[in-house]
């Protein structure tokens, strides 16, 4: 072996020997879920984000996101919204709307797994709403911070029965960031393929845990 060939190999050890202890790129959907599951246990404030006419009765609502309940294959986080807040009145005496949990399943591991958003929809009573249930697949792998839910078949056959034809091409969208990052920011977002003008965006302070409100209805 030559001296010329000793020095390459010398300079390459270092470089395979890297190459082999780097560790293992994360897939999008796990990174995503490991940095909802971060949260687990903690809730926040926040508020509606987007200007769309159609969801005046949303503005200047206090909104709160819980992450209730969590498992190695579920995550729910209670949507709590604030009623009467332009009133300027304690939020528990004017009253909060409990009736919204959202559901992240995760099936599969690795570049295999697959996320689920649901939508719970309960009544005070925690009796179901007849429109519950609905959601999507995350059909394409996303980023760690965002995963579509293009609605699935399920949903599209519910909202046919119940007469809701403008959310037959609902995409849902979930931001976040993990818990501990400077400015770490949760959304939820609706937008519809048929509708390039509808936009419903709840954006959230996920860095400053706020006290956890009572249970979702249902949950309790």
């Amino acid at each position: 072996m030559t001296i010329r060939t000793l020095a390459i190999t010398a300079a390459l050890v270092p470089a395979l020997t890297a190459c082999a202890h780097r560790a293992p790129e994360i897939a999008p959907q796990e990174a995503f879920w490991s940095a909802l599951a971060s949260h687990c246990g903690k809730a926040y404030a926040g508020g509606l984000a987007s200007e769309d006419a159609r969801d005046a009765d949303w503005q200047g609502k206090r909104m709160i996101a819980h992450w209730a309940d969590c498992s190695p294959t579920r995550i729910a986080v209670a949507f709590h919204v604030e009623r009467d807040a332009e009133d300027g009145s304690d939020p528990e005496a004017s009253g909060w709307d409990r009736s919204r949990t959202w559901l992240v399943t995760k099936t599969g591991t690795g570049r295999a797994a697959r996320l689920t958003l649901k939508h719970d929809h309960r009544h005070d009573d925690g009796t179901p709403d007849a429109v519950t249930f609905y959601g999507g697949i995350t059909a394409a792998p996303g980023t760690a911070r965002a995963q579509d839910f293009p609605v699935d078949a399920e949903s599209i056959a519910l909202f046919g029965r119940e007469g809701l034809a403008a959310s037959l091409t609902n995409v849902w969208r979930v931001e976040v960031d993990p818990a501990g990052t400077g400015g770490a920011k949760f959304a939820y977002q609706l937008t519809r393929k048929n509708d390039p003008t509808r936009l419903f965006r709840v954006a959230i302070d996920a860095s400053t845990p706020v006290p956890a409100p009572p249970p979702a209805w249902g949950w309790e």
